[in-house]
């Protein structure tokens, strides 16, 4: 029947498919269109692939490189300032318990807790005396810079201020040599030393007797020879001992080079009874390491 009202003449069947399809798919284009718009609004580059829930995308790798590094220094620089700090042995004065370039482990902890003990090996500043080793500072900045940092992270030679030795008395006690077979002898009796390396003629090795003042250690260096240590020190006000409060902390471990990788533990000669009084005033003055920190 003819549509009278309309004025048009009904489509057949065949073209209400072909407008149907057309208008299918102008909707779903659309659609896409409306897809990609939001997708680019949410991802301003229109991609989004390869990225976290955040949306951002990840940093190049040429980029994030020198960032890891910086927070690897930083984490470092922190735990040698409040736990363990590496230390590059500068000297042959502690030979041949430690070699020149070794590297060692310092627990800087240790004495916040107690009182150095006889036969440990510190780490100390040494400012009141002349240098042991002297390290030649570069001209150029940019290498005075990598100096500092590789001798804060233990890779290069420490501060000629800092020094390396073994405790041999504490406070209280009194040290001397020699006895007729050319030994230290710590409040008259002699110790058997198997780890000192010893080439001055025993003529040659006699210091004191020194008592050691309260707060304050006497150091010595296993190889007795080189050593500038409190021997070479005795005509000070102090007679060479040096202040507890300047010591960092405790050697503990060698661990460079691998082939070296050892403990440093207290000689057995060492561990030997000690006055109470040694022991109390050492306590005391841990005590007040403590309490200024």
């Amino acid at each position: 029947m003819t549509n009278v009202d309309s004025g048009e003449f009904p489509a057949s069947s065949a073209e209400l498919i072909r407008r149907t399809r057309a208008e299918r798919r102008r909707l779903e284009e659309q659609q896409a269109k409306s897809s990609r718009w939001r997708g680019r609004r949410q991802h301003p580059d229109g991609l989004g692939r390869g990225r976290g829930k955040s949306g951002k995308k990840p940093m190049p790798f040429w980029q994030e490189f020198p960032v890891l590094i910086l927070i690897a220094v930083v984490l470092a620089l922190i735990i040698k300032s409040f736990l363990v700090q590496a230390f590059y042995i500068p000297s042959e004065s502690m030979q041949d318990t430690l070699q020149v370039r070794d590297r060692v482990l310092v627990n800087k902890l240790v004495y916040d807790f107690r009182a150095p003990a006889r036969g440990e090996v510190v780490v100390f500043n040494g400012v009141q005396w002349q240098p042991e080793v002297q390290i030649v500072t570069p001209g150029n900045p940019v290498l005075r810079g990598l100096r500092t940092i590789t001798s804060a992270l233990g890779l290069g030679p420490p501060d000629e201020k800092d020094y390396i030795k073994r405790v041999i008395g504490l406070p209280g006690d009194t040290v001397a040599c020699c006895d007729d077979g050319g030994r230290v002898m710590i409040n008259g009796k002699p110790l058997t030393e198997p780890y000192i390396l010893e080439n001055n003629p025993q003529a040659q090795r006699s210091f004191g007797p020194v008592r050691v003042p309260e707060g304050r250690l006497w150091v010595m260096g296993d190889h007795r020879s080189v050593s500038a240590d409190s021997r070479a020190h005795e005509q000070d006000q102090w007679h060479g001992t040096i202040p507890i409060d300047n010591v960092v902390g405790r050697a503990f471990v060698i661990v460079w080079p691998v082939s070296r990788a050892d403990g440093l533990p207290v000689p057995a000669t060492l561990k030997q009874p000690v006055a109470l009084l040694p022991l109390l005033t050492a306590g005391a003055v841990a005590a007040r390491r403590r309490h200024r920190r």
